[in-house]
C-alpha cells in the first residue's frame, strides 16, 4: 500500500495544483479521479492491479500532509500502515506506526458524499484525437527552455506546420518564441488552441512512459504509465 500511495501522491499532488483525489475501489479495479483547483487539469487514473486496502469510495484530502507522512524518517523502513474503517465498514483513514510502535500518526479520509460533491465536475467526454505521439526527453527540455525565455507567458499555442507540431509563446506585438516540439506528426490541427504551460511541463516531468494526444475540438490528454498505474491528464484549452 505504501508504494501505491507514493505513486499516487507523485502523480497528483506533485503537479502543484491538486490537493484532493477520489478513490473508487472494488475487488476488480482501483480508480483515481482528481481535478485541479484552477480547473486546468482533470485526472482519470487506474492502478494496474486492484489495491485490496482501497475497496470503497472515499477522498484523500490534504495530499501535502500525506506526502509528509510517507517521507518521515520514522516510516521509511518496516513501517506498519493499516486502513481504519467506520462502523459501516467504509474506509476512514490510514494509521501509520513505526517499526517498534513508539511513533504513530493517523491520516483521515474524506467521506464519499463530501468528495462526490467536491469533485462532481471532474468528468470528461473523450473527443476524437487528431494528433498522437510519444514525446522525447529532448523535446521536453526544449519546452523548458522556451518557458524560461518566456516566463511571463502562462500559456502556449499548439499548431501543426508542414507536418510538425510547433509550440508558440507570446505574440509578435511583444516578445515571442516558438519551436518544433514533435517533428513528423500524423494528423493536423486546424485551430490554434492555448494550453497551460506550467501544468503541461509538470506532467511531462512525471515518472513514466508518456503519450500526448491533442484534439482540434479543444482538449489535450497526456497519458503517463508509472508502472503501477496509468494516469490520464486531460487539459481543456485555455483562453489566450
Amino acid at each position: 500500500m505504501k508504494d501505491c500511495l507514493k505513486d499516487l501522491v507523485e502523480h497528483t499532488f506533485d503537479l502543484g495544483c491538486i490537493d484532493l483525489v477520489k478513490i473508487t475501489g472494488t475487488d476488480a479495479d482501483t480508480e483515481i479521479s482528481a481535478l485541479a483547483e484552477d480547473l486546468s487539469v482533470v485526472v482519470q487514473a487506474k492502478f494496474h492491479n486492484p489495491v485490496a486496502d482501497f475497496v470503497g469510495t472515499f477522498g484523500m484530502p490534504n495530499l501535502g500532509k500525506l506526502k509528509t507522512l510517507l517521507n518521515l524518517q520514522e516510516y521509511r523502513e518496516d513501517a506498519k500502515l493499516s486502513i481504519t474503517r467506520r462502523a459501516g465498514g467504509e474506509p476512514d483513514g490510514i494509521n501509520f506506526e513505526n517499526k517498534v510502535g513508539d511513533f504513530k500518526n493517523n491520516y483521515r479520509f474524506m467521506a464519499e458524499g463530501i468528495v462526490n460533491e467536491k469533485l462532481k465536475t471532474a468528468k470528461f467526454r473523450v473527443p476524437p484525437w487528431h494528433i498522437e505521439f510519444e514525446p522525447t526527453n529532448a523535446a521536453i527540455q526544449r519546452l523548458k527552455w522556451q518557458m524560461s525565455a518566456n516566463a511571463e507567458e502562462p500559456n502556449f499555442q499548439a499548431e501543426t506546420e508542414n507536418g510538425d507540431l510547433k509550440f508558440f509563446f507570446g505574440d509578435h506585438s511583444t516578445h515571442a518564441g516558438n519551436f518544433v516540439f514533435q517533428a513528423g506528426v500524423t494528423g493536423q490541427l486546424k485551430r490554434s488552441w492555448s494550453w497551460p504551460a506550467r501544468q503541461f511541463a509538470s506532467i511531462m516531468d512525471l515518472t513514466g512512459d508518456k503519450v500526448v494526444r491533442i484534439s482540434d475540438d479543444g482538449a489535450a490528454q497526456i497519458t503517463v504509465d508509472s508502472g503501477m498505474a496509468v494516469y490520464n491528464y486531460i487539459l481543456p484549452a485555455q483562453s489566450k
